[in-house]
């Protein structure tokens, strides 16, 4: 990014369209200048994501995309970029393949950090969510939204470490909202009990939210923006898309 005030987290969805396209899509990404990259494991219920990344989940479900191709992804890029990556997922994908396992791969590959907006943290220390993320060098990043109460934002800052994703409205990723008053006293409501800089995501899908978000938090988060540009045209139109928009200037 030529400003590079607006740190920007761009988000792909592994797998899509293609497990290479991921890779490239990746690249495209670091190349225009973002400071984080998520990726997202798909899974088959992504309940917190818009028609658009649920519509991405699926077709790399389709074909085939699991959860150690998911782990290579990571592995083959961290050997490419040095920008911290994060993996996003769901809780179930963590459960199932045991958290201290998924852990300890996810740092063998080279994950900064993980965002799992489903995961229960009020169940620590039975789920050992946080016990493993601290034990492989991992930065759980915390989920808030417009109603989370006082008790509990300042909770979360004690837990959180990275930073803490704030959602900017309610509903899923992919609707376009407007940074309004309500955001702007939200994100100073949060500041108030968390130390740790601050990510607004959800919706943010033009260059004027970007600019606006940025006024606010530390971290602009750019989710099914990325998956729409990349569908207008050719893979190399597509790619060229993203590079284009992410070069904030």
């Amino acid at each position: 990014m030529k400003n590079q005030e607006i740190k920007i987290m761009s988000h792909l969805v592994a797998g899509y369209p293609s497990l290479a396209e991921s890779e490239k899509i990746a690249l495209a990404m670091a190349e225009a200048g973002v400071s984080y990259i998520e990726i997202q494991i798909p899974f088959s219920d992504p309940v917190a994501d818009g028609p658009t990344i649920a519509a991405a989940n699926r077709h790399a479900l389709d074909r085939g995309t699991s959860v150690s191709d998911c782990f290579e992804l990571m592995a083959r890029l961290k050997e490419r970029m040095s920008i911290p990556l994060l993996f996003m997922s769901y809780y179930n994908i963590l459960f199932r393949h045991g958290v201290d396992a998924f852990c300890a791969r996810a740092a063998a590959a080279g994950c900064w950090g993980l965002i799992v907006p489903d995961i229960p943290y009020d169940e620590e220390p039975g789920n050992g969510y946080l016990a493993a993320c601290a034990k492989w060098g991992l930065n759980p990043i915390l989920v808030i939204s417009p109603i989370t109460p006082p008790d509990r934002l300042r909770a979360i800052g004690e837990m959180a470490k990275g930073f803490v994703y704030c959602v900017s409205g309610f509903g899923i990723t992919g609707q376009e909202r407007n940074v309004s008053d309500e955001t702007r006293d939200y994100l100073a409501s949060a500041r108030q009990h968390i130390s740790q800089p601050l990510a607004l995501g959800f919706g943010i899908s033009s260059r004027d939210q970007i600019a606006a978000a940025a006024e606010l938090a530390d971290i602009v988060v750019i989710g099914s923006k990325i998956i729409n540009l990349y569908n207008q045209g050719s893979e190399s139109e597509g790619l060229k898309n993203i590079i284009d928009f992410l070069h904030i200037s």
